[in-house]
């Protein structure tokens, strides 16, 4: 459950980079996520317009907003999979219905002045709720992370400027692969 938590929300600070709302401009940080009682994840992650990337440990995942699929790379294999990004299935601010954003108050991230929120956002099946902190300064989503304190994804370093264009294609010699599907399952 943790886990899904910590994904959903990562996908709702990319969805909030992708909205357009809050961050109008090309960027990369390092990422670090914590999750208490385990060892904390950092990376890098680049976005350009509508194009993320996100590098951490022997994984590199590509998102591509465009083309409504995602890579995963696996960069020790040259081998990638594609899976297509379903309607809805990346959290956008601007959508009232997903997501309710909620003033908690003035707080500090990064040693950056920051305004902090109760985000709570539905999915086909049920409500979520994280907290989440926007830089003062560009309104940009600089960490979000559980209500019980039990994981936080943070950026870091954050660097405005444009990405290389490679960054966000499936690197050269790289090969598709698939997982098969059980008999039965779709």
């Amino acid at each position: 459950m943790k886990f899904k938590l910590l994904l959903v929300a990562t996908l709702l600070a990319l969805g909030t980079i992708f909205s357009g709302i809050a961050v109008a401009f090309d960027f990369s940080a390092d990422t670090v996520m914590k999750q208490k009682g385990q060892k904390t994840m950092t990376g890098k992650i680049f976005v350009s317009g509508d194009k993320s990337r996100m590098e951490m440990s022997k994984m590199v995942v590509i998102a591509r907003m465009d083309k409504k699929i995602t890579w995963m790379l696996m960069p020790e294999q040259n081998m990638y999979m594609e899976s297509k990004l379903k309607p809805g299935s990346v959290p956008v601010e601007k959508d009232s219905a997903q997501v309710e954003k909620v003033l908690i108050g003035k707080d500090t991230v990064d040693g950056k002045p920051a305004t902090k929120y109760k985000m709570t956002f539905t999915d086909s099946k049920e409500k979520n709720a994280v907290y989440q902190w926007f830089l003062d300064a560009n309104g940009f989503p600089v960490k979000t992370a559980a209500l019980d304190d039990s994981w936080s994804h943070e950026y870091a370093n954050i660097k405005q400027g444009k990405q290389p264009a490679d960054l966000f294609e499936v690197p050269a010699g790289y090969n598709k692969f698939s997982v098969p599907t059980m008999p039965g399952r779709n």
